[in-house]
Order: structure tokens, then sequence, then C-alpha cells
């Protein structure tokens, strides 16, 4: 297993620490924790795409492996918020409902021997789903520091879900149209 697949692991091994620094709040600094872990999770992702293509390493185990590792953490984020009452069910849904989506419509596209790659909406979507999952973790971090306890972090989550919802909606619809063919193919 080449370095860029150890990578992509190590994200998916780190999920699991991640909602229980999350969730667990009788562990000292959980949220600091929670976005420590999620912050080194998502740096993995750069680093392994990055250092796949520099040195040639890039993989079929890599190509479909990551992308899962990345719904993984994401997803287990915003399901984690739903349980702190900081993102709203149907937020969350539309957003694992688009992965679905995608999700079946690259397997078609494997099925007859195509790799999809991400486009920009995929991609403007990831980042903005990695900074409000990043920015409200900071605040929950600050808050559990006595730092900020004026903001109200449960509607800036909610907002933020909300616009993740909104671009992934976009990104869902995008993708879609683009790959019409796949959804179309008799054989």
């Amino acid at each position: 297993m080449n370095t860029p697949n150890k990578l992509t692991v190590l994200r998916m091994v780190l999920v699991p620490f991640f909602v229980a620094a999350l969730l667990i709040s009788d562990i000292p600094a959980s949220y600091l924790i929670a976005l420590v872990i999620f912050t080194v999770a998502s740096l993995t992702d750069m680093l392994d795409g990055q250092l796949a293509r520099k040195h040639n390493q890039v993989t079929t185990f890599g190509k479909f492996l990551d992308p899962l590792a990345d719904k993984m953490l994401v997803t287990s984020a915003m399901i984690c918020f739903i349980e702190m009452g900081l993102s709203s069910s149907v937020a969350v849904l539309i957003v694992i409902g688009r992965e679905f989506m995608v999700s079946a419509i690259r397997l078609v596209a494997v099925g007859e021997g195509n790799v999809i790659a991400a486009n920009i909406w995929g991609k403007v979507k990831t980042v903005i789903q990695l900074i409000v999952i990043i920015g409200v973790l900071l605040l929950l971090a600050l808050q559990d520091f006595g730092i900020a306890q004026s903001l109200d972090v449960p509607l800036i989550s909610n907002v933020g879900m909300w616009v993740i919802a909104a671009v992934t909606a976009i990104s869902g619809g995008k993708y879609l149209v683009d790959n019409l063919q796949y959804i179309n193919t008799t054989k």
C-alpha cells in the first residue's frame, strides 16, 4: 500500500475518534480535540491526492476509497451536528442524498469503463463543507474555553448547514445533467 492510500485509510480510522471527541462531553477539551482530528483528517485528503499525482501513485483503490473516506468524515460530522442541535436533518439528508446519487452514477460509469472526475461544483461543495464544519468546531472549542460566549453557535451552524445544502443541491443537479448518458444507459 502506497503512502497516499495509507493517508486515505488513516482518514477513515480517524472518523470514530472524531465522533467520540465530538459527542462525549466528559472528555476534557473534547471540542478542541474534535477540531484537531477533523482538521488533520481534512489535510490528509489534500495531501494524499497531491502525493498520488506527484509520484504517479494513483491507484484504482485510491480512486474509490478517497471519496468514500471524505464522505465518511463529512457526513459523520453533519450527523453529529444533528444530534447536538446544530443542524437540520433535512439539510443533512440533502447532502447524503446527493452523495448516494453521485456514487450511483459513478458506479454505472465505471461499469462502462469510464471514470468521472469531480467538477468545479463538487470541489466548491467540498471546500464549503470543510469551512463550515471547521468553523463550527472552532466556535465550539472557543466556547468550551470561555471565549465567544455571546455567539449563537446553533444559529451560525444551521445557517452554514443550509448553505452547504444549497451548494450541494446545485452541485448534484449539475452532476446529474452532465452525466445523463449514464442514467439512460440500456445494456
